[in-house]
């Protein structure tokens, strides 16, 4: 039975606004229908897509806060994007809730305030746990954050905020881009250990250990890379490279930035710390310049800035 041909619009507007439950009973006089607004813990729990946030949630004890305070807005991982997670870093769901990371993880996914789909821009916003995210806009128009997680659906809306569901987790960074180079290159598989002793060598390692410099892009070649152009410079290694010409490589890998891959465009040019030097995006073939964009290796978030792998070491214009 339709509401509005039992009770006037404004009755029900009136009823809504002082906040009266109103119970209806349906033809049979059997089943009550309570018209009783819902929070947003309440709208995840009767979706079937956040089993496991809400356990999260409960878990971190969060349940209240997110019950009754507010407005929040909520970017919300489904439970694939939960078990993604949960694969990729060999745990369980129980090892999950267990972290002490668990609520910082959680409030990374909160904003304060109510922003709908239409207000969700590229750009940086402050979460909860007074982080930072990026979000990120692609050629065809799809939002994502931190060039991970893909905004799958809109406003869901609640009594205390908004929903918008995410495809993936978003973790808050906590390393730098230096640091990240480091813990590649002593990693079972290493990698950039020859980006790492470039920077060394050039004393650049500060540069990006996000006390001098943030919000940078950093083109990161792969030691395969480097092996390459020391064949072509005829040289045994970084310390047979002039010093000049190595820092002028180095910095024309950085863009004063942070770019993820959804907000690179076609025949862009990207400004470098390279004074005057210019990079170009070939999004058809996937390049920078000429060097191939490693899809493994893109957006590796850093608290200041973003790498992304690439399989030649970009050589600026000899004069």
């Amino acid at each position: 039975m339709m509401l509005s041909k039992i009770f006037p619009r404004t009755l029900l507007a009136l009823a809504l606004v002082i906040g009266t439950t109103l119970t209806l009973t349906s033809c049979d006089d059997n089943e009550p229908m309570p018209l009783t607004p819902e929070n947003l813990v309440e709208i995840a729990a009767a979706s079937p897509n956040f089993e496991i946030l809400v356990s999260a949630i409960q878990e971190a004890e969060l349940e209240d806060d997110l019950s009754v305070g507010g407005p929040f807005t909520v970017f919300a991982p489904i439970d694939e994007g939960f078990e993604a997670f949960l694969t990729a870093n060999n745990l369980t769901a129980s090892e999950l809730l267990a972290n002490p990371d668990l609520e910082n993880i959680l409030t990374y996914h909160v904003i304060s305030g109510e922003i709908n789909s239409f207000d969700v821009e590229p750009g940086s916003l402050t979460t909860l746990n007074e982080s930072q995210f990026y979000v990120s806009e692609d050629p065809s128009g799809d939002l994502w954050i931190n060039g991970r997680a893909k905004i799958i659906s809109t406003d869901i809306g609640a009594t205390n905020g908004i929903i918008h569901a995410l495809d993936q987790v978003i973790i808050p960074p906590s390393e730098s881009i230096a640091e990240i180079a480091v813990a590649n290159s002593t990693a079972t598989e290493p990698e950039f250990t020859q980006l790492l002793a470039a920077l060394n060598r050039a004393g650049l390692v500060e540069n990006f250990s996000g006390d001098a410099m943030d919000n940078l892009t950093v083109f990161a070649p792969t030691d395969a890379a480097f092996e390459d152009l020391y064949q072509t410079l005829g040289v045994n290694g970084i310390d047979d490279i002039p010093l000049d010409l190595l820092t002028d490589v180095l910095q024309y890998h950085v863009v004063p930035s942070r770019a993820f891959s959804q907000d690179l465009r076609q025949d862009a040019s990207l400004p470098t710390l390279l004074e005057g030097e210019m990079l170009t995006v070939d999004l058809a073939n996937f390049q920078i310049n000429d060097s191939a964009l490693i899809p493994s290796a893109l957006n590796i978030h850093a608290v200041n800035g973003v790498i992304h792998g690439i399989d030649q070491v970009l050589l600026p214009p000899m004069e």
